[in-house]
């Protein structure tokens, strides 16, 4: 097995970002970091806000929330008319599974690398509608062909009313085959939801070729937008069916004005994210693609290593341009949630580095992207010190 090396730096990348240097900021899939230029677009939008409220809500709002969302869709390959913009993946979530009229004796299937809020929000609209909740264990190792055959095998036509699978999972780091699992489900005529929270700006799979009923992405992780910018992207013969969480003054026009206007929430993120896709483009997205990707195999090799974990046991993420890698942690580090909170706290208080750390199965997991900002120093320091660390337990 070959030794991955880390790439090239790309000059400049790192002054465009206002990070604390004094800190390896290593987990850029949970909250992103937005460009300085993307800071200082969407302050200026502020400052209009500020300037004049009343003209800035109600002359022309709305349009320019439809220009951006057909530039955000244009750049993921979706269907603008059928795209919404939304706070995060998780209200999109939401925001489907309230508009699917569950009923008692209905089934939302979903996998066991799902995300933990994901998971919260079918729940609960399970227990307020009656329907049953259904996870599918997937191992980690699996094959591509392997997922299919186990969702096929899980799926129950006539009961299962939604598929929630993930494109590339949050604490598993996977690479899932969404479209072809689209294509099992179908087979059966069960709508898919497809959580693709850090595929946006990441891969470049669009979401034409996926084919979904329902995806959900988020800008504010690889796409360089503010935080709080996300899109849901919604098949045609849902359109109509979709209700927001909340009914506004744009109720009546339809899909997607009803769910993308909230009244007096702060739309500056939204409109400033166009920015954050320039400065990805200017730096070259295949570039950064392949950039991110390849640090983070380098950091989960030289990581790896210095805890004695061999190359053939670090998890494959399934695919090409995955900026996110996993290591399993020793035996009894982490094993639950509570305890992978308080040592990616204890990480980022002792060794000034912040870093992903995840329960998964009764084991802990720790997670590390790549970003451009990030240096091959910052994981080799990582390697260095947190072997003593953990073995202060």
């Amino acid at each position: 097995m070959s030794v991955p090396q880390p790439p090239e730096p790309i000059p400049g990348a790192r002054l465009l970002f206002s990070l604390d240097p004094a800190v390896s900021h290593l987990n850029h899939g949970s909250f992103g970091a937005a460009p300085i230029g993307v800071q200082r677009a969407q302050q200026r939008l502020r400052d209009e806000m500020e300037a004049n409220p009343l003209r800035f809500f109600t002359q022309g709002l709305t349009d320019r929330i439809t220009h951006t969302r057909r530039h955000l869709a244009g750049f993921l390959g979706a269907d603008p008319d059928g795209t919404a913009l939304v706070p995060n993946a998780t209200t999109g979530v939401a925001v489907v599974l309230h508009s699917l009229g569950l009923r008692p004796g209905d089934e939302v299937l979903t996998t066991d690398h799902g995300y933990g809020a994901v998971d919260l929000s079918v729940a609960r609209e399970c227990r307020r509608t009656g329907a049953r909740t259904r996870a599918l264990r997937v191992p980690l190792e699996a094959t591509d062909e392997e997922v299919v055959q186990i969702v096929r095998a899980g799926l129950r036509p006539g009961r299962t009313r939604l598929l929630v699978v993930d494109q590339l999972t949050s604490a598993t780091a996977r690479l899932f085959p969404a479209a072809a699992i689209v294509g099992v489900a179908r087979e059966h005529g069960i709508p898919v939801l497809v959580d693709a929270a850090h595929a946006p700006g990441m891969l470049a799979t669009t979401v034409a070729s996926i084919g979904a009923d329902f995806w959900v992405g988020n800008l504010h992780k690889w796409g360089y937008a503010p935080r709080g910018t996300a899109v849901l992207v919604v098949a045609p013969p849902w359109r109509e069916r979709i209700e927001p969480l909340v009914v506004s003054w744009e109720q009546e026009s339809g899909f997607p004005g009803r769910v993308e206007w909230a009244a007096t929430q702060d739309y500056t993120g939204w409109l400033a994210a166009p920015v954050g896709l320039f400065t990805l483009r200017s730096l070259g997205v295949d570039r950064v693609r392949a950039h991110n990707a390849a640090l983070a195999a380098y950091g989960q090799r030289v990581v790896g290593e210095a805890l004695g974990v061999s190359p053939a046991d670090l998890p494959d993420p399934g695919g090409p341009g995955v900026a996110m890698r996993i290591i399993p942690l020793p035996p009894g580090v982490a094993p639950t949630l509570d305890a992978a909170r308080e040592l990616r706290a204890r990480i980022a208080e002792r060794l000034a580095a912040e870093v992903a750390v995840m329960a998964w199965r009764g084991l802990g997991w720790l997670r590390l992207c790549g970003q451009v900002y990030n240096s091959a120093e910052e994981y080799e320091r990582l390697a260095v010190r947190l072997p003593p660390l953990l073995a202060q337990r």
